[in-house]
């Protein structure tokens, strides 16, 4: 989908500033460049297509049918499930979290998705089956759906709403006047699209500079940081090995495709399999540049929550999989 963006990167960075393609710099340039000008663009897909939604299913309606009805927590399964067939690392899931969360999705089942999306796709299932068989792969995805299930679950029940930041509320207003002045025009879907455009340019506004500075430190992790830097740190086998790959996980930001080839030298270096996929999980799905973004949507302290809880719960999955291998 955005192979086109990757050659303009790949000429802007290697063609025209000459920038040798095994240089850090060069590296951490081609990153940069690549991964702000994708995210901007989902963004402002994703929130345009979250606005034409708005504006026929009003946000309180479509909060109102997700929290009466009785859906015996497969609304939960569902947005893992969804979170698995998306192909986005963490920092590219969060336009669409933004999306759902504009769209009035409760918490809880957002963060389903936020979880499940960067652990799971079709080239880290490719990959998963090639580096360590069918029997793995299909534990992993399995815990991966589960993890995302059980998160989404335990922050749902919390009740974290309150600790959204003002944007979001102030957007959820704004989306409710526009859509009661659709109703009250009866503005056909034509007339609407301007509307929705400078909303979705609006947001694109509003979180830019987290987007740069999330990515400016995810492409200057990518670039500087050597693969090989955290194995001494890790392979051990002791009891904290797994809660210890989790914290130090957390600092690095990779996509699962860049990061399995290192968990694959992990495991055949004798660290153990649970502990080498916590490191990955963490890698992938918890970062710092995913923090930078999520900043715009929540406050230092929903933050904090949701890293805690999904860590707690890759660190038990990471202690499931040494028990079964």
């Amino acid at each position: 989908m955005f192979d086109w963006l990757q050659n303009i990167s790949d000429w802007l960075v290697y063609n025209m500033i000459g920038l040798s393609e095994q240089s850090q710099l060069g590296s951490a340039l081609n990153f940069f460049i690549y991964d702000t000008i994708k995210i901007l663009i989902l963004l402002f897909l994703i929130t345009f297509f979250m606005g034409i939604v708005n504006s026929y299913f009003p946000i309180e309606r479509i909060r109102n049918f997700l929290s009466r009805n009785k859906l015996y927590g497969l609304e939960y399964l569902f947005a893992s499930i969804f979170g698995a067939v998306t192909p986005f690392c963490s920092c590219s899931s969060v336009p669409l979290f933004i999306g759902f969360v504009k769209g009035g999705i409760p918490l809880g089942v957002t963060f389903a998705f936020l979880v499940t999306s960067p652990l799971i796709n079709e080239v880290a299932i490719a990959l998963f089956i090639g580096t360590f068989g069918l029997k793995v792969t299909t534990i992993y995805v399995i815990s991966g759906i589960l993890l995302g299930v059980t998160s989404g679950m335990i922050l749902g029940k919390m009740k974290l709403e309150y600790l959204l930041t003002d944007w979001v509320k102030k957007v959820w207003q704004d989306s409710e006047k526009e859509n009661d002045k659709f109703r009250a025009e009866k503005l056909s879907f034509v007339k609407r699209i301007p509307f929705i455009i400078n909303d979705a340019w609006g947001i694109i506004k509003s979180v830019a500079i987290y987007v740069v500075i999330g990515i400016g430190i995810g492409a200057g992790m990518h670039g500087y940081i050597p693969e090989g830097f955290f194995e001494q740190y890790i392979g051990k086998d002791t009891w904290y090995a797994i809660p210890l790959a989790v914290i130090i996980g957390v600092p690095m930001y990779a996509n699962a495709a860049g990061i399995i080839p290192v968990i694959q030298v992990f495991v055949a270096k004798g660290i153990p399999i649970g502990t080498s996929i916590s490191f990955m999980m963490a890698v992938v799905g918890l970062s710092i540049p995913e923090a930078i973004l999520l900043k715009k949507v929540m406050t230092g302290k929903l933050i904090a929550i949701f890293f805690s809880v999904v860590a707690v719960c890759i660190i038990i999955s990471g202690y499931l999989f040494n028990l079964l291998f």
